[in-house]
């Protein structure tokens, strides 16, 4: 595998298992130079094993790890150049602030006013000037999460790995830090690679998403690439896709490629022309591209995807709204956010249209085994 100057971290058919279980299988992916990489995946789907594979608490069996164009893939933890910062913080609870940041400084030895000048500058770069001598039991979570980063960061790694970091903080810090986490990246240009299973902080954080399952790697983008195209229908579940029809493509046409869904109604799609005639595929759209409506809405003379169906549920979310609608076929659609929102939601057992353009229709083949 030739190293790439583009790219810090590349990982080529890695393999590792825990006796019968593969974790990771033909694994392959490459993390750009000062880039934000998030490992995004449901529990099990071997993203912290990856972070613990770079980092060199464990070794491929299969497969080479590159890290700054050297072969990292048997080399211990203290001879890269990375550093990782854990969820649960695993500060030294008999040291300050000043100490926990200084330790990995005094074991490289450096000079006592050396060491003073970064623990300081690094501090104040995570907003904790002036907490040098407390203990971790008189910070806050919060503080101790910035207390972990700089312990890493005054080390200067090329990589800084991030393992579910903000999984122990309330929901306000942790969207404060998921921001003040991409300002650190952006002002000290290092590597991040961060772990979670939370869609939306991957979303907010990243400037590529690699979207893992079962030790695979499904798609890899930017956030706009992950939300609005997912290549595979898991990366589209996993993503917040929650309306999917089993369909047989039917027809190509200029204006859109026409499926038939069960018990005969048409839906449509602009992006498949690709797909055999007669095959079977699943047609997925987002709750959020759906628009609700008493009526049928007035058509713009091209195919359209409208259902007719009885309204079965709403509920309130907090600045938006939810809806379930059964159509003919008994499937539930689910709408969010829709035209009706701002207006007195409809209630009881209604009868209502659903509706999308045919652009927003997601398409995935299946297999005559109905596989995906």
């Amino acid at each position: 595998m030739d190293a790439s100057p583009e790219c810090i971290v590349q990982l080529c058919n890695v393999g590792k298992r825990y006796g019968e279980h593969a974790a990771l299988e033909n694994f392959s992916l490459a993390v750009r130079r000062g880039e934000f990489l998030t490992l995004l995946g449901p529990s099990g789907s071997g993203k912290t094993t990856l972070l613990r594979l770079v980092a060199g608490f464990e070794l491929p069996q299969d497969g080479q790890i590159l890290i700054d164009g050297r072969d990292a893939s048997a080399l211990p933890p203290y001879r890269r150049n990375v550093n990782t910062v854990f969820q649960h913080y695993a500060l030294f609870p008999h040291l300050t602030v000043f100490r926990n940041v200084a330790f990995g400084l005094e074991q490289k030895n450096l000079a006592a006013e050396a060491i003073r000048r970064r623990v300081r500058a690094i501090l104040e770069m995570v907003e904790l000037p002036g907490k040098e001598d407390r203990y971790p039991h008189q910070l806050s979570g919060g503080e101790k999460q910035r207390v972990a980063l700089a312990r890493a960061l005054v080390l200067e790694p090329a990589v800084l790995l991030l393992d579910e970091p903000l999984g122990a903080l309330d929901q306000k810090l942790r969207q404060q830090m998921q921001v003040e986490l991409k300002r650190l990246r952006a002002r000290l240009g290092i590597t991040f690679i961060f772990v979670t299973h939370d869609q939306e902080e991957a979303l907010v954080m990243s400037d590529r998403v690699a979207v893992i399952n079962r030790g695979h790697l499904e798609q890899v983008g930017t956030s706009e690439e992950i939300y609005e195209r997912p290549r595979t229908r898991f990366v589209a579940d996993f993503m917040g896709v929650e309306n999917f029809f089993e369909v047989r493509c039917a027809a190509h046409t200029p204006e859109g490629t026409r499926f038939e869904m069960e018990g005969g109604q048409d839906l449509w799609a602009s992006n498949s022309a690709d797909l055999p005639p007669h095959s079977l595929a699943t047609l997925a759209v987002r709750p959020e591209c759906v628009r609700l409506t008493h009526h049928p809405p007035a058509g713009n003379g091209g195919p359209r995807n409208l259902l007719e169906g009885e309204l079965v549920e709403s509920i309130y979310e907090g600045g938006r709204r939810r809806w379930a609608v059964r159509v003919s076929n008994g499937q539930r659609v689910v709408v969010r956010d829709s035209s009706t929102s701002r207006e007195s939601p409809p209630t009881g057992e209604t009868k209502v249209y659903v509706s999308w353009d045919a652009a927003r229709s997601l398409v995935y083949p299946r297999d005559g085994s109905g596989r995906r």
